[in-house]
């Protein structure tokens, strides 16, 4: 999936972070890439995250409903005509042609993707108006959809009384669009936005982006610190004088305290190593995608030999950091210290999805770990 006519740019300077954007069309040519029974058949899957939202109707005074999945099949048999809709999160991770939407929005840093979560409602279906915390391109699939944005929400902004969705109480719009397939509504973290399905067979495609909070990050550098100090590592004063009250805690003491907290956490090559092993761990940790039977270097070489090509799997985060000479190499909450060709390796596994190659003895030896660890693979003969 590639965009025809998109100012990256134009778009990046005026709207990332800024403002919602529609974008009607923007692909050479676009095709919906997942068909609805397929999504369905991913809902009923243990280990997919899926959720199913149900209006109850005038009986139910038209309250919105959460299901979690797994879903049994004949589930969705019982949906009668009153609104509903279907989510699937990281859809990315088992479709690769759901995979390949993300691939025109790399101008985004990878670090910085989550997944694609996919949607399908029938007439007038929709979770409600709300807002995240995250950027989200929306994507028209199939059928229509009918996007009202609003203005930017915050912790303060009233909630309907919910026991599992976040909705917004008082929402008015201030933009208000129909999207047919291959429109694309882009909307900023803060912003209030609520879409309904208008007809049935109606899919969206949301491809959503992390940011880290400060507290979601100064907790966890703060605890991987913490597991590596020693514990006679202890506040000391060989220098303490007799001072006028012995109640106060006084600003010497405070100064040498505070020091000795903030030192802990200054070390900046420490945490750029910890960030990128904390960054690209993978979404579902519990999922175990390694080969049933482990590949040796030689065996690696044999394959690429035969022109077998490798693909990296859309579930593993794959980043680097330059580090003088060479890299540090993180796949899936691993790093590895490259140099040399192994480096150019790792540069080439990041900026693309496809590799195929003759790798060095260290390169073979690199890819071959990649794979064993699930990350890597090779692509499957038809």
């Amino acid at each position: 999936m590639q965009f025809a006519q998109f100012d990256v740019a134009a778009f990046l300077n005026a709207h990332w972070q800024k403002r919602p954007l529609l974008i009607r069309n923007p692909w050479k040519a676009w095709a919906n890439p997942l068909e609805p029974d397929e999504l369905a058949g991913l809902a009923c899957e243990e280990g997919v995250e899926s959720r199913l939202i149900t209006s109850g109707g005038k009986q139910g005074g038209g309250k919105l409903a959460l299901e979690r999945g797994p879903f049994a099949e004949e589930r969705f048999g019982t949906l009668g005509k009153e609104p509903w809709t279907l989510l699937v999160q990281a859809v990315d991770h088992y479709v690769p042609d759901v995979a390949a939407l993300i691939e025109p929005f790399r101008f985004v840093p990878d670090w910085r993707i989550d997944d694609v979560m996919v949607s399908y409602a029938n007439d007038g279906g929709g979770v409600g108006p709300h807002f995240d915390q995250y950027d989200v391109f929306l994507i028209q699939g199939l059928g229509r959809r009918r996007w009202r944005v609003g203005p930017v929400c915050d912790a303060q902004t009233p909630l309907i009384p919910h026991e599992d969705l976040r909705l917004i109480e008082d929402f008015e719009a201030t933009g208000d669009w129909v999207l047919e397939p291959g429109d694309i509504l882009y909307v900023p973290p803060g912003f209030a936005h609520d879409g309904v399905a208008v007809g049935d067979d109606c899919m969206t495609y949301s491809v959503g982006f992390r940011a880290p909070s400060r507290a979601e990050l100064a907790e966890a550098w703060t605890a991987h610190q913490v597991d590596a100090m020693a514990e006679d590592d202890r506040y000391g004063d060989p220098d303490l004088s007799l001072q006028a009250h012995p109640g106060e805690i006084t600003a010497e003491a405070l100064d040498r305290l505070h020091g000795m907290v903030l030192a802990s956490l200054a070390d900046r090559d420490a945490f750029a190593r910890w960030f990128g092993h904390y960054n690209s761990l993978s979404k579902y940790a519990e999922t175990d995608w390694r080969p049933e039977e482990q590949m040796e270097a030689e065996e690696v070489a044999a394959m690429l030999g035969e022109g077998h090509g490798l693909h990296r799997n859309p579930a593993h985060r794959f980043a680097f950091i330059a580090a003088g000479e060479g890299v540090l190499f993180f796949v899936d909450g691993v790093c590895r210290e490259c140099r040399g060709e192994a480096a150019q390796l790792a540069r080439d596994l990041c900026a693309g999805n496809e590799w195929s190659g003759s790798p060095s003895e260290e390169a073979l030896a690199l890819l071959a770990a990649l794979i064993n660890q699930g990350s890597l693979g090779f692509e499957e003969e038809d």
